[in-house]
C-alpha cells in the first residue's frame, strides 16, 4: 500500500488528507471565502507534510481532485500538487471530482437497489450543473456533462431504474425533478479524505499523470485544440 497526500479544491472549500495503507491518518478541511483557498491550502499542505515528516513516513504520491468544479479552485489545487511532486520527486494521481463525491455515498451503504444509478452534481450557474451517471461499481453510464436541469433531463434513466442525486449541485434540482425513481441524498461534499480508495486504485494500476503537462478538467478541451496540427 502507498502513502498519499490528497488535495481537494473543486469548490470554495479546500481540504487536505494523508492516507497510508488504506487508512486516513491526517485530515484538515475548511470552507473558505471565495478566493481565499490559496492561503489556506498552503497552510494545510505544510501541516500535512510536517506531520508525515515528524513520523518518518515517506510519501509515494500526491493525488489531486481534477474537476469539474471551480476554475480558480482547481487551478490552485493542481498547482500545489504539481509543486509538491516536483519538490519531492513524487508521482501525481488525478481523481475525478464527480467520482470522489460517490465514495461517501457508497461507504454509507444508503443505496440498497442493485441496479441504482449515482448522479453526483456540482453547481455551475443558474440551473446548470456538472453531472455524470455511474453504477454502483463506479462504471460510467454517462460521461461528465454540463446539464441545464429541467424535468426531462434525466428522464430516460429515471424511467428505467432508481437514480440518486447528491453533491453541491443537487439542491437546485429538488423541486424540478419530480419522478418516483428520483432520490436525493443531502450533506455530500467533496473532501480530500474520500479520495483515498480512488487514488490508491490508480496508484496500484500505475495510472500516473505527467507532472509537467497535466491540467485540470476545465483546460482539457483547450489543450486538445491547441495540440492539433495546423492544416
Amino acid at each position: 500500500m502507498a502513502c498519499i497526500l490528497h488535495i481537494e479544491t473543486s469548490t470554495n472549500g479546500c481540504s487536505v488528507a494523508v492516507s497510508e495503507d488504506g487508512q486516513c491518518i491526517f485530515e484538515q478541511a475548511e470552507q473558505a471565502e471565495k478566493g481565499a483557498s490559496a492561503e489556506r491550502l498552503g497552510t494545510m499542505a505544510d501541516e500535512a507534510l510536517s506531520f508525515t515528516d515528524s513520523h518518518a513516513i515517506p510519501f509515494d504520491a500526491v493525488s489531486v481532485s481534477c474537476g469539474p468544479g471551480s476554475y480558480t479552485g482547481l487551478r490552485i489545487g493542481v498547482s500545489m500538487a504539481k509543486g509538491i511532486c516536483y519538490g519531492r520527486d513524487l508521482k501525481l494521481v488525478a481523481v475525478p471530482t464527480l467520482e470522489l463525491l460517490c465514495v461517501p455515498v457508497l461507504l454509507r451503504e444508503t443505496i440498497q437497489e442493485e441496479n441504482a444509478l449515482l448522479c453526483p452534481m456540482l453547481d455551475a450557474r443558474r440551473m446548470e450543473v456538472y453531472a455524470a451517471l455511474y453504477d454502483r461499481s463506479l462504471k460510467t453510464v454517462r460521461e461528465v456533462s454540463a446539464d441545464v436541469v429541467d424535468e426531462t433531463t434525466y428522464k430516460q434513466w429515471l424511467d428505467e431504474r432508481p437514480v440518486y442525486f447528491f453533491g453541491p449541485g443537487a439542491a437546485k434540482c429538488l423541486e424540478i425533478i419530480n419522478h418516483p425513481n428520483a432520490h436525493y441524498i443531502e450533506g455530500i461534499e467533496p473532501l480530500a479524505k474520500w479520495m483515498q480508495p480512488l487514488a490508491e486504485r490508480r496508484f496500484l494500476n500505475e495510472q500516473f499523470e505527467d507532472v509537467a503537462y497535466f491540467v485540470p478538467f476545465y483546460l482539457k478541451d483547450f489543450v486538445a485544440i491547441k495540440s492539433k496540427p495546423l492544416l
